[in-house]
């Protein structure tokens, strides 16, 4: 029997992995908290805390954080349209320092020197855990078990991992796994490893669970307005129903439901991995789709052009920043009050079709508009006089003609 080393605090799913490291975590010497993340996905909480305790956790904290998560981290993206390498809403980045916060919470109320997660060690959610922990509380200490090389040395596959449940009387799936992995949240769902493993290879039939084939979604759209203040939605109107949504989690809830039923927020991507190496993922994010579309298009409508420049390079940052774990660092937490100064302004309500995979915008308004429709229209001169035009041509046509005169010179005398 180890010798006992005091109580450590799992960030546990339920599932055969953190499964088998509650157990081992014991036989090493530990007590066992267990956690798990209420944070919008589809699970059945109470068999997973059943099963927590039968297989020796001290307790189970069942916490639900989705509206938190709401709120204090997918607004914020929100409001950044945060977008990492161009394509993907970081729906799992943003949910681990969610996670990870609560993990460090009851860390500190049950008096635990240690946290532990279930993390492998190739990818990035061991980066995103730990640097929470670390920030939030600098003395803990991390157990990653699938780092240490007496766990992986031991477990070098997933039929080591089935043996020893097996005989440590873990309950195993008796249903056949699918040959991927998943993670799901509020904000969307991510399918990696496995056969998906070979970039080549096509979702297979029947990965997709949060949204419908596009190709058999409904063939008349739901036409939504979107409102906003200060870059964040207030409330969701359905026009042809009339129904509304107005508390942010309800509202979050509803966009997935529309959007799911429609085929939205589907992507496969080969995406840059923090830790070095190109990973291949495929990610449903239905609600978050709409609202990076119906975002931008209020944005862009309210907001000063050269402020958006600026405020754009701000939200690259912030997309690396975040996808990378860096959620509780100053720079990320200076960036985060930059991008929320910006979007003072950004107040209006968007009106958008959600059809057949896709989001229109159809129109928009604002009492914050800086859009003139009087000046830019060209049926009326308005406050504008054209004749100033030809000046403004002149002085930004000179540089590219003095370029263009030195690049001629150099020309004829390397012909010469």
């Amino acid at each position: 029997m180890a010798q006992p080393k005091g109580t450590v605090v799992l960030a546990y799913s339920g599932g055969l992995d953190t499964s088998c490291i509650l157990v081992w975590l014991k036989e090493q010497g530990y007590d066992v908290v267990t956690y798990l993340a209420n944070i919008g996905q589809k699970e059945d909480f109470e068999a997973a805390r059943k099963k927590a305790l039968a297989l020796g956790a001290k307790k189970v904290y069942i916490e639900d954080i989705s509206k938190e998560f709401v709120e204090e981290f997918i607004w914020p993206a929100v409001q950044a349209n945060a977008l990492y390498e161009d394509r993907y809403l970081l729906g799992t980045a943003l949910a681990r320092p969610c996670i990870a916060r609560k993990l460090v919470d009851i860390a500190q109320r049950e008096g635990a020197q240690y946290v532990a997660h279930g993390a492998t060690g190739k990818g990035n959610d061991q980066v995103r855990f730990e640097l929470t922990c670390y920030a939030l509380c600098p003395n803990i200490k991390v157990v990653a078990p699938w780092r240490l090389p007496e766990f992986y040395q031991r477990f070098p596959g997933r039929r080591e991992l089935m043996d020893y449940a097996k005989s440590h009387g873990i309950p195993v799936p008796v249903t056949p796994q699918t040959p991927w992995s998943m993670d799901e949240n509020l904000m969307h769902i991510s399918y990696e490893a496995g056969i998906l493993e070979n970039p080549k290879n096509p979702a297979p039939p029947g990965l997709y669970t949060k949204t419908r084939d596009p190709a058999t979604s409904p063939d008349s759209p739901d036409v939504l307005e979107i409102e906003f203040e200060r870059g964040v939605p207030v409330k969701v109107t359905n026009a042809g129903d009339g129904s509304t949504r107005s508390s942010a989690l309800e509202l979050f809830m509803y966009l997935n439901d529309i959007a799911g039923k429609h085929g939205v927020g589907r992507i496969d991507i080969v995406e840059n991995r923090f830790v070095g190496m190109k990973s291949r993922g495929i990610y449903e994010t239905p609600a978050g789709t709409i609202l990076y579309h119906a975002h931008l298009d209020i944005e862009a409508f309210t907001m000063d052009r050269e402020v958006r420049k600026i405020k754009q390079g701000l939200a690259l940052k912030f997309s690396e920043l975040v996808y990378n774990g860096f959620w509780h660092s100053p720079e990320c937490e200076f960036l985060r009050h930059c991008i929320a100064r910006s979007q003072e302004g950004v107040t209006g309500t968007v009106r958008l079709s959600v059809f057949k995979g896709q989001v229109y915008i159809l129109g928009r308004e604002s009492p914050r508009s800086l859009y003139n429709e009087e000046l830019v229209s060209m049926n009326v001169q308005g406050d504008y006089e054209p004749a100033d035009a030809t000046g403004f041509i002149n002085i930004n046509s000179l540089r590219l003609k003095e370029y263009h005169r030195l690049q001629s010179k150099v020309t004829v005398k390397q012909d010469e």
